[in-house]
C-alpha cells in the first residue's frame, strides 16, 4: 500500500477494517469513491465530485460510518446509520412483524430504535382474546436474541434502542432489566420522562401507571386518566393499573442508572415541543445513541465537521477558530448529506418514504475538546462554553441558509408548511435574516443539526476527541476486534496531546488539559446546554462520574439536566456489571459505541 495520511496505527486499522472497500490502497481512494458516488445524484456530477472530495479530504468533514463504508461499493447496504422503527402493534403478529422489520434493517447495517410502550403490561388481559400479556420486557429479550444472531453472521455490530414511558405499568421491570450482566446486551435503554412526572417528583405526588383502556379487558384497573399515548393523535382514556410514589420511582431509576449505567432518560415532552415538525408528527423514540429523536421509520443521515482542522496556529499566540472557513464548509456538507438521501438504499419502503418526506439530516461536529485545548481554553470555563456556542451557532445558521438555498434550487421537503414551520420553537429563535430566507425559499431539510458520538470516525481522523465529549484519556490501550475475529491491543493517544508533545517535547501540559473524569458533572451539563441551544435534533453526550461519586449528588445530575432544558441525559459510572468504558461492547456509554 502507498502511504496514507494516518498519524496513528489505530486510524489505519479502523480504515482497513471498517471503511476500506475492495481494491482501495489508500484512504484517498475511499474519499474519491465516496465523493464520486454522492455527486452521482447531482445534475453536474463532475463539479460536485470535486467539491465533495475537497470537503472530505484531510478529514475536514467526516461522513457517517455507513456512508464511508457503503457509498459507491455496489453492496446492498443502507447509507443511514440508524432508524426508528414503526410502532409495535400489541398482537403476536404485530410484535413479530416489528421484529422482522428490525432484522431486515440490521442486516443492511442500520441500528434500530423501538418504543415498547404500546405493548400491554405483564399480567393484563386483552379486551378481545382475553389472553394474559407477558409484558414488553419479555419480548425485548426475543429482539435481543435476534440481534445477536445477526451479529453471528458477520454483520456490522448491532445497536438497538428500547424506550418505555414513565407511566407504563412495567416501567419498574424495564428499569431493572439490565442488572443481569448477560441480559439485553444489544439494547440501550431509556425511560421517556414527561413533564407531569417531573412535577410529581418535585412535589412528592402519587404517580398512576396506566394503559389505554381500549386494549384492556373490562374490569382491569381502577379509575381512568387521559394520556397522550403512542399510536394516538390525541390524548386517550387510560386505565390506572397501579399507583406509586413518583419520587420512589425516580429514585429507583436513578439507583439503576448509578449502579449499572442504564436506563438513560429522555425528556419526551420537551423533545416533541421543540420538534420542527411539531405540526405533523409525534416522536416516540430515538436512534440508539439518542442524538436523533425520530418519528416512526425515521432515519439518521449523519456527518460531522472536524473542528480540529479549523484551528489556526494551535497552541500558539494567535490560536483561534477560523469561523470564515467553518461557515464556508457548511453548505457543501449540507448538500452532501441531502444527496445521500437520494443515493441510499433503504431496508424498508416505509423508511425511504419517511426520509424523503422530511429529508432530515444530522450535521454536527467532532473534536470540540481538542479544539478548545488548542486555543488554550479549559473545558469547564465560561469562555469555552461561549466559544462552543458560537461554533454551533455558526454551523446552525449556515446550515439553515444552505438548506433554504437548496430548496430554491431543488424544491422543499414535502411536509414543509411555511407558516407552521416558522412558528416552531427552535425556528422562532433563529436570526431574522435566516427566518426571512426560509419564508422566501422554504427548506430542503426539516432538521439539520445533531451531535453524534463519532467514535470510529474520530479514531479514523487521528483520534480527535469525539463529538462534544471531553478527552477521555491522553494515552491508553484499547482492544480492537479485527475483521477476521482476531482481537488486537492498540495504543491510542489523543490528537491534541500528541500535537503538544511534538511541538513542545518534554514540556508539561498546561493546566487547561483536563480529561472527562476530572470534570464535575455540572461542567458536562453546562457544555451540553450551551450547544443544545443551537441544535434542532439532539446531542449524544455521556457524563462520566467516578466510581466513588455519592449517590445523593448523582441523583441531582438528572434533575439539573431537566432544569437546563436538555432533551435527555446519560451518565456513566464504572461498575462491576458494565466495567469501564474502555471495553469493546455495544453500550450507549461505551467509547466504542456506533453512532458513526
Amino acid at each position: 500500500m502507498s502511504e496514507a495520511p494516518f498519524e496513528q496505527e489505530i486510524s489505519r486499522i479502523v480504515w482497513q477494517t471498517k471503511y476500506r472497500a475492495e481494491g482501495e490502497s489508500d484512504v484517498r481512494d475511499t474519499w474519491r469513491r465516496v465523493a464520486r458516488a454522492v455527486a452521482g445524484v447531482e445534475r453536474e456530477p463532475e463539479r460536485w465530485q470535486a467539491r465533495f472530495y475537497q470537503l472530505v479530504e484531510d478529514f475536514k468533514f467526516l461522513p457517517g460510518g455507513r456512508i464511508l463504508a457503503g457509498a459507491g461499493t455496489g453492496r446492498q447496504v443502507t447509507l443511514f446509520n440508524c432508524f426508528a422503527m414503526g410502532l409495535i402493534e400489541d398482537s403476536l403478529d404485530g410484535i413479530f412483524e416489528a421484529l422482522k422489520e428490525g432484522a431486515l434493517t440490521m442486516q443492511q447495517g442500520g441500528g434500530v430504535g423501538y418504543d415498547f410502550s404500546t405493548l400491554r403490561p405483564r399480567g393484563s388481559r386483552a379486551r378481545r382474546a382475553g389472553n394474559v400479556a407477558s409484558g414488553p420486557v419479555s419480548f425485548m429479550h426475543i429482539f435481543d436474541v435476534a440481534c445477536a444472531t445477526l451479529l453471528s453472521t458477520g454483520s456490522r455490530r448491532g445497536a438497538m434502542m428500547a424506550t418505555l414511558r414513565c407511566d407504563h405499568p412495567d416501567v419498574a421491570e424495564f428499569i431493572e432489566a439490565k442488572r443481569d450482566p448477560d441480559a439485553l446486551r444489544n439494547f440501550n435503554l431509556s425511560v421517556k420522562v414527561t413533564d407531569d412526572f417531573m412535577t410529581a417528583v418535585e412535589r412528592d405526588r402519587d404517580w398512576p401507571l396506566v394503559f389505554p383502556a381500549e386494549h384492556l379487558a373490562p374490569g382491569c384497573g381502577e379509575g381512568s386518566v387521559m394520556r397522550q399515548w403512542p399510536g394516538y393523535d390525541r390524548p386517550v382514556p387510560c386505565r390506572v393499573l397501579k399507583v406509586v410514589r413518583a419520587r420512589e420511582l425516580w429514585d429507583r431509576l436513578m439507583r439503576a442508572t448509578y449502579e449499572v449505567a442504564e436506563p438513560g432518560v429522555l425528556f419526551i415532552d420537551r423533545i416533541n415541543r421543540w420538534n420542527n415538525l411539531y405540526y405533523c408528527e409525534r416522536i416516540h423514540t430515538t436512534n440508539p445513541c439518542s442524538e436523533l429523536p425520530l418519528p416512526p421509520y425515521g432515519a439518521c443521515d449523519l456527518g460531522s465537521i472536524n473542528l480540529v482542522r479549523f484551528v489556526r496556529d494551535p497552541f500558539g499566540a494567535g490560536a483561534r477558530v477560523d469561523f470564515e472557513a467553518l461557515a464556508a464548509t457548511v453548505p457543501v456538507a449540507v448538500r452532501f448529506l441531502d444527496d445521500v438521501i437520494d443515493l441510499s438504499r433503504f431496508p424498508l419502503a416505509k423508511q425511504r418514504d419517511q426520509a424523503r418526506r422530511t429529508r432530515r439530516i444530522g450535521l454536527g461536529f467532532t473534536g470540540l475538546a481538542d479544539a478548545l485545548l488548542m486555543v488554550g481554553l479549559h473545558y469547564a470555563s465560561e469562555e469555552a462554553r461561549r466559544l462552543a456556542g458560537r461554533i454551533t451557532a455558526t454551523i446552525c445558521h449556515a446550515a439553515f441558509r444552505a438548506s433554504a438555498e437548496l430548496a430554491r434550487e431543488k424544491g422543499v421537503f414535502p411536509l414543509f408548511d411555511r407558516d407552521a414551520y416558522l412558528q416552531g420553537r427552535f425556528v422562532v429563535g433563529l436570526p431574522e435574516t435566516v427566518r426571512q430566507t426560509i419564508a422566501e425559499h422554504g427548506l430542503r431539510n426539516s432538521h439539520l443539526l445533531a451531535i453524534a458520538p463519532t467514535g470510529s470516525i474520530s479514531l479514523l481522523a487521528g483520534n480527535v476527541s469525539s463529538g462534544l465529549e471531553p478527552v477521555f484519556a491522553w494515552y491508553y490501550e484499547r482492544v480492537l476486534q479485527l475483521g477476521d475475529g482476531e482481537c488486537r491491543r492498540v495504543a491510542v493517544a489523543d490528537a491534541a496531546w500528541r500535537l503538544w508533545q511534538r511541538r513542545f517535547p518534554g514540556r508539561p501540559v498546561p493546566d487547561h488539559f483536563v480529561t472527562a473524569t476530572e470534570l464535575a458533572p455540572e461542567a458536562h451539563l453546562a457544555m451540553q446546554a450551551a450547544v443544545q441551544a443551537h441544535v434542532d435534533n439532539a446531542i449524544s453526550k455521556t457524563i462520566h462520574v467516578p466510581a466513588d461519586f455519592p449517590f445523593e449528588d448523582f441523583r441531582g445530575i438528572y434533575h439539573r439536566a431537566y432544569q437546563l432544558g436538555l432533551k435527555g441525559c446519560t451518565t456513566y459510572r464504572p461498575n462491576p456489571v458494565r466495567g469501564t468504558v474502555l471495553v469493546t461492547e455495544a453500550h450507549c456509554c461505551d467509547i466504542n459505541r456506533e453512532g458513526d
